[in-house]
């Protein structure tokens, strides 16, 4: 807990609540499906750009390393294209929410310099030493804060002389609450640990899910069967070459129920803590106010009297949600602590799956171990024997 709150900011949505917690408002407006909706066919754009630059014409890929977001909001931020370590889907649409352009050159370069050693170190061994990975990741994760600040007063002044859209990011929308007497409600440490605490969310917790799912689909033909038709039915309900659109997604039921089901068994995040806010009972034990209780997913996910035979995967598990009692479904969390990027998650995901189902088939040329480092990660990285199906 002290380490996310070293890297995190004690102003970010996780450790705030009641009155405090009003920089979630500002998450949930823009990461609505309301306003996701627009951002689809650019999501769209940006999977079938990076396929075809890194994956097409490729007889063997290691999925975990082209899935695997080292630079993935740096990259997006950036507005540039995704090189050969970043994740499919780092889309450069996520810079209209955040509100951060940095431009191409030394500025970028060393943005993403310092988020890459900012995050290598969050999980090392916690001693504050000079030399040691958590101290440079301490380090880094203050010259990342300093950059951010810059561009927060980049996007005030914009605000105030240009007349920019309280709406057009994320950024301005926390600049743009004022209270009764016209003040500012968010500050500029809330604003900065928030961008930060955004960045670092979204930096593997996809593209675990999306390398897991392409490992499940190597190993269950009927499973593989099943979201193949559901995805080439889209496709040719579709003019050749034209966008998906929020319309195609609600029809993919079948693989979204598959996503659901690989997040149950393997959820990229094992659990998180939460502080006690008044003396508890619970289970017969007194939990004193102030104290820290970690939540574990799998003791529920694999609870077989909630889910039964919990080692079997069943996607049908999820065709009816409401059967699935609260708050033991917990991948994305619950409550009033959901996930803000929830929908962001699920587009991201069933693009991406779209278009690898469509255009390649591929076998698993590794076992299927993984170890936790702290998510799950497969053994050599998930290497896969990768056959075309047509170009892009």
């Amino acid at each position: 807990m002290q380490r996310d709150l070293h890297h995190l900011g004690e102003q970010n949505i996780l450790e705030l609540s009641g009155e405090d917690h009003k920089c979630r408002g500002a998450l949930v407006s823009f990461l609505k499906p309301e306003s996701l909706k627009q951002y689809v066919g650019k999501m769209d754009e940006e999977v079938k750009k990076h396929l075809e630059l890194h994956w097409q014409g490729k007889q063997q890929v290691k999925v975990r390393t082209l899935m695997l977001p080292k630079v993935r909001h740096m990259e997006l931020i950036s507005n540039v294209q995704p090189n050969e370590k970043a994740l499919v889907n780092a889309y450069n649409s996520q810079e209209k929410f955040i509100g951060i352009r940095v431009e191409r050159g030394a500025r970028k370069d060393k943005f993403v310099a310092c988020f890459q050693e900012m995050i290598e170190g969050m999980w090392s061994i916690p001693i504050n030493l000079p030399l040691t990975r958590y101290n440079r990741s301490l380090r880094a994760r203050t010259r990342v804060q300093n950059m951010v600040k810059d561009l927060i007063r980049e996007k005030r002044l914009e605000l105030e002389q240009k007349g920019a859209s309280t709406h057009q990011d994320l950024i301005t929308c926390m600049l743009s609450i004022h209270n009764e007497n016209n003040e500012q409600v968010i500050t500029e440490k809330e604003i900065v640990d928030n961008v930060i605490l955004v960045m670092v969310a979204g930096h593997d917790t996809s593209s675990v899910l999306i390398t897991f799912i392409m490992r499940l689909l190597a190993n269950e033909p009927t499973i593989y069967a099943a979201v193949l038709q559901e995805q080439e039915e889209i496709v040719k309900s579709k003019p050749s070459g034209e966008f998906l659109t929020w319309e195609d997604l609600a029809k993919m039921k079948y693989t979204w129920r598959v996503s659901m089901e690989t997040l149950r068994m393997l959820p990229p995040v094992f659990g998180g803590f939460r502080k006690a806010l008044k003396d508890i009972e619970y289970g017969g034990y007194l939990i004193p106010k102030g104290w820290q209780v970690f939540w574990v997913s799998p003791m529920t996910h694999m609870d077989s009297s909630i889910f039964p035979e919990p080692s079997k995967f069943d996607p049908s598990r999820f065709e009816n949600q409401a059967s699935v009692p609260p708050y033991c479904f917990v991948a994305f969390r619950g409550g009033p602590r959901i996930c803000p990027g929830y929908e962001f998650a699920r587009i991201e995901t069933l693009v991406t799956i779209h278009y690898l189902i469509t255009h390649f088939t591929w076998k698993l040329c590794a076992d299927n171990s993984f170890s936790r480092d702290p998510m799950p990660v497969p053994t050599q990285g998930l290497p896969i024997q990768l056959v075309p199906k047509k170009t892009f």
